[in-house]
Formats: C-alpha cells, structure tokens, sequence
C-alpha cells in the first residue's frame, strides 16, 4: 500500500462513505474495522428501518457495502485494529494487528470513523429499572423487535397494549456529565411510534418529553405524521420513575403541562437513550494522539467551518465520532472528510516525489 493511500478507521455508515468517495476520487482506501462485518451500529444493533425515511436499515447498509466492495480501489480489512501510529501527513506508518498478525500500512492520511455507541441506561440516575424489570427497554432493543415484527412484551411473550418513550435518557442531563443534546432521539422515538402503531394497531402509544428536537425536515417527516395519522400521544412532561405493580409497569413523574404530578400504567417503557463516544473512539484518539473534548467524542480542530479535521495534520474525523449526529449529517461529513484525505494524501505523495 503506497502512502498516497487513505486508512479509514470503522466499517459503519461514516466509514463507508469515506471509503466510496476516496476510491471514487481514484485513490487507494482501506477499511480498518475490528468487527467481523462491514455496516457499523445500524447492522450491530439490528436496525429496523432508517430516521427518517423508513428504509430497510439491512437494504441501505448493504447498498453502501455493495459500493465499496465492487471498487477495485477499495479494501477491507476485518477483524483488525489499529495498535500505532507514526509518521505525519502524507506519510504515515500504522501498525495493525488482524487474522494474520502484525502488519504496517503506509497512508497519506487517516480518516476516524469510529462512531458512537447507546447511553447504558444502568448509569441513569432516574429510577428506570432497565436491568430491573423485563419490560422496560432501550430504544435499539425495540429495533431489535420491530425489524422481527415480533412486539412483544419481555416478560410474558404477549404484545402490548399500552407503550411510552421516555426522551432525554442520559442526555441533555449535567449530573452524569451529558449535557448535550444528542439530537437523533426524538426523531428516532417517533419513527419507532409509528412503527409500532403500523405492526400493532390497537396499541396506545405515548411519548414523554422535556420538549421534541426534530432537526431540519423531520417534523414533516416524522412528528406531525406521528400524530396526525398514527395518533401517538405526546406528553410533556418528566419522567422520574419506573415501578413494577402487578403485571404492569407504574410510570411516575410529573406533567409539566398541567403542572401536577402523574402516574400511568404501562405494558413496556422505551427508554430514549442518548450518544456517547464508542469505545472505539475512544481508543483511536489515544493511539493517534488526537485530541478529545471533555465528553470523550474527537475534538474538531477548526470549528464551524472546517469540521473535520483534528489537532493532529493528516488525521481526520467524522460522522458521531466527533458529537451526536443523524445519519445524513454523518455522510455529509465523510464526504468532507474524503475530499480533506484525498488532498492530503496527493500532497504529501507530490512531496515525497519531489
């Protein structure tokens, strides 16, 4: 591999749009992804249907895998990490370990796409007895369901009559540190509403609030339809606790609304859990030696208008490895990325020549 050469660090959604648009521009990608798949967290977390537009998460992820693997410019290296990195742009050495052992890659730049991974709702300091009672979910575990078409209820196999969301499950929340908003939730939520009311149509279903963040075009897409022709209810309002009572679940909190405190019974509770750096990112930030912000995400160097590169000349970053971001702003900026790499790696390839 020949340092005019771009390493992607991650398989997922950001990575593979990267590796599409560097190969495209006629330079050699290689894919470094630790798991034995390609596709990222859509994939891992058995994702139904994409936010907002309901497409097939297994069709859309294969469609970006089919891209990069039928461009002879492109590679994939499974199972693999990145252990070291020496150099600098346009000519960088990174150690890997992989099926075959130790190897070294020569690139001219460097792209983290390393993601995000779910908030563990265990580390929430609400009583919502995630790891407590069987019916009480987590937003990817309702996926998990819905891409079966099997709704059911944990606990006895029975599909539910009554569901609610619970928004903002560590986000937006400064006693554990998250006080960020992590943008894709309420959107993500009220597609998983509809969802569940198109597979059960006699299930009431609601959504418990501080207040809806639906980005861009999603209050068309998803919040309005959500209500107006699947009727999920939206109640604003705080939700402090989650009980066993019976066979049901007692949801205890407050209307905000209405401003007196409210107790509701539920077949299932979806917890709406935020983002947070994955282990991955984590990780590549030390190895590389780039630098992170205090919520662990890479830190880009030159925000608003360039914002994907890093402390670290040659290195870039993209898509939830820098901070809480949708799916299409996480292609657009593997494309930035991609096009940064690119330049990078010509450069420093034009230099070493000369």
């Amino acid at each position: 591999m020949s340092s005019e050469s771009v390493v992607i660090i991650g398989g997922g959604p950001a990575g593979l749009e990267v590796a599409r648009g560097v190969a495209e521009l006629g330079t050699p990608a290689v894919i470094v992804e630790q798991a034995a798949f390609l596709g990222g967290t859509p994939i891992a977390e058995n994702y139904a249907a994409l936010t907002p537009n309901f497409e097939s998460a297994e069709v859309a992820m294969g469609r970006m895998i089919d891209r990069v693997n039928s461009n002879p410019l492109a590679e994939v290296r499974l199972e693999s990490q990145v252990t070291a990195c020496d150099g600098e742009a346009g000519d960088f050495r990174l150690t890997m370990t992989g099926p075959d052992g130790e190897s070294t890659l020569e690139c001219g730049a460097v792209v983290v796409a390393t993601g995000f991974q779910h908030f563990d709702p265990g580390r929430e300091t609400q009583m919502y007895g995630y790891y407590e009672f069987p019916d009480v979910l987590a937003l990817q575990d309702l996926e998990a369901m819905l891409k079966e078409h099997n709704v059911v209820r944990p606990s006895n196999g029975q599909p539910p009559e009554r569901i609610c969301f619970v928004q903002c499950v560590g986000s937006r929340d400064r006693h554990i540190g998250n006080e960020y908003c992590s943008k894709v939730c309420c959107g993500v939520a009220s597609k998983e509403a509809i969802e569940v009311r198109q597979q059960l149509p006699d299930c009431k279903v609601f959504i418990f609030y501080i207040d809806m963040r639906m980005y861009g075009y999603w209050e068309n897409q998803i919040y309005w339809p959500a209500q107006e022709q699947y009727h999920v209810q939206y109640v604003k309002g705080i939700i402090t606790e989650v009980l066993q009572k019976g066979d049901k679940l007692l949801v205890r909190g407050e209307d905000t609304t209405m401003g007196r405190p409210m107790e509701v019974l539920m077949d299932m509770v979806v917890l709406s859990v935020g983002m947070e750096p994955s282990r991955g990112t984590r990780e590549m930030a030390k190895v590389l030696g780039i630098a992170q912000n205090k919520y662990g995400f890479i830190d880009a160097a030159n925000p608003p208008l360039d914002t994907v590169s890093t402390s670290r000349e040659g290195i870039f970053a993209c898509g939830a490895a820098l901070a809480p971001a949708d799916l299409e702003d996480t292609v657009s900026s593997a494309g930035a990325a991609a096009m940064r790499a690119v330049v990078c790696a010509r450069a420093g390839a034009g230099a070493a020549a000369r």
